[in-house]
């Protein structure tokens, strides 16, 4: 692997042949449609949060919480990697291919919905009953009929067009970001337009429900691509579930990991202080999710194509990858990690100030989310079982720290369990990484002292906050 200086987005070079030079188009194009917009998608929702917060209590944001876990939960547990499928496939762009795929999607839609109503009455159940399982936020007895109408999502998300990976695959993803942003205002209007009828909960599922299926439809009418039909391939069905056994485990495990912290003080806690929880999990999700899509949307399908076509510049691209990917994470984390409790003071009223101390603490986690684009990696590279082994040694570590963290110290020692989890989880990226020749130390540390930065800034932050609001 070389280890010449480098610049994240090269665009010219005398030494490049035409089809790399395009890939360094689409994935600039890409990028940038990828951060402008999941940016402003993250603008919008954070911004209509700050006004739900005002009219709607703490506890109904940790039973949307709870339910919403529990959905992608099932959602994970059937995931044979659709997308990831198409990416990588060199028949990603037949037509049989994509219509499998459809087809899968629509059943997997269905059983979803169907597992969720199981989920559902299995809660009302314990609750009635009023057993030990029946505790903390399970037994709010409104949290199985959200469960039911919540789940819905699943069978009209299930009707989406595979346009979307084709999308993904070629690196187009304006017209999807556009769809993302209509289809967020829409469920936000919506939200609102509920709420000055009814202040409850069934605002944000109404919301969630009206959001999906604007997605859906805007999908199958402004992509292009292949039109989806009933069309079935065994050939299809065979690859798809050759490659998906691997990333249906690597799902379920990375939920478990990834969810586990809700799961678990949804029984240690109530929804009150779930819903301040959601509060500084909402805001540390946000930073992740953009830098991960980043990586889903633009990183993965450009080393995909690179490891199908010249496997020995796959190093050279993911750092080129790696280093805005590592910038915005550490400065992030530094800058959060001393100014989480000045931050929510500022957003929030008195109910969510709890939210500080978490915002705090969950912020030191962020600095493993560079190793994201390892995993995906490993995936472009056809070794999906580390992605399986990493997510298994994450989801031990999580439901061992957890527990004993708030044995010993309560809920803050669940907190810093859940961290733990994570840096703990590093050396084993790190390992995988060494043995597929993509770590290079030099590379790594050089973008170190933005950890440093972001501790200024959230320094300055804090002093700002204290000058203003003495």
């Amino acid at each position: 692997m070389s280890h010449q200086p480098f610049r994240v987005f090269r665009i010219s070079n005398k030494k490049d042949s035409p089809k790399i030079m395009s890939l360094k188009r689409r994935v600039l194009s890409a990028g940038i449609w990828s951060l402008a917009g999941f940016g402003a998608v993250q603008v919008i929702r954070f911004g209509s949060n700050l006004i739900m917060t005002r009219l709607l209590a703490p506890e109904m944001f940790g039973l949307m919480a709870i339910s919403t876990v529990v959905m992608i939960g099932l959602a994970l547990f059937s995931d044979l990697g659709l997308r990831t499928n198409i990416i990588r496939s060199s028949r990603g762009e037949d037509p049989a291919f994509l219509n499998t795929a459809w087809i899968i999607q629509i059943f997997r839609g269905l059983l979803l919905w169907v597992a969720a109503c199981g989920v559902a009455a299995s809660i009302a159940i314990v609750g009635h009953l009023g057993t030990s399982l029946g505790q903390g936020i399970y037994a709010d007895p409104r949290l199985p009929e959200i469960l039911v109408v919540l789940s819905f999502t699943s069978v009209i998300l299930g009707f989406s067009t595979t346009k979307y990976f084709e999308a993904s695959r070629r690196l187009s993803l304006g017209r999807i970001t556009l769809i993302e942003i209509v289809s967020q205002i829409m469920g936000i209007l919506f939200i609102f337009a509920w709420l000055s009828l009814d202040r409850s909960i069934w605002a944000l599922v109404a919301g969630a429900i009206c959001a999906s299926l604007v997605s859906t439809i805007l999908g199958h009418l402004y992509l292009p691509g292949v039109r989806n039909r009933w069309t079935w391939d065994p050939a299809a069905f065979r690859e798809i579930f050759h490659f998906g056994k691997w990333l249906f485990l690597s799902s379920i495990l990375g939920f478990l990991a990834m969810n586990g912290d809700r799961l678990m003080l949804g029984g240690m806690t109530n929804a009150t202080f779930l819903g301040v929880y959601s509060i500084a999990f909402g805001i540390v999700a946000a930073i992740e999710q953009v830098l991960v899509r980043i990586v889903a949307s633009v990183a993965f399908p450009a080393i995909s194509e690179i490891a199908r076509e010249h496997p020995s510049k796959v190093g050279d691209t993911y750092y080129r990858m790696h280093i805005l990917i590592a910038a915005i994470a550490y400065f992030c984390s530094g800058t959060l990690v001393v100014s989480g409790q000045a931050l929510i003071g500022v957003l929030y009223d008195a109910r969510y100030a709890g939210a500080g101390w978490i915002l705090e603490v969950l912020a030191a986690g962020l600095v493993v989310i560079p190793l994201q684009l390892a995993n995906y990696t490993f995936l472009a590279l056809g070794k999906p079982w580390m992605n399986s082994t990493i997510s298994a040694v994450r989801t031990a570590l999580l439901f061992v720290g957890m527990p004993a963290g708030f044995y010993i110290f309560g809920v803050e020692g669940a907190i810093w369990g859940l961290v733990m989890s994570q840096l703990l989880s590093a050396p084993l990226i790190i390992m995988f990484a060494v043995q597929t020749r993509l770590f290079a130390a030099r590379r790594e540390i050089m973008v170190l002292p933005m950890l440093a930065v972001g501790f200024a800034a959230g320094k300055l932050f804090v002093e700002l906050v204290r000058y203003w609001r003495p």
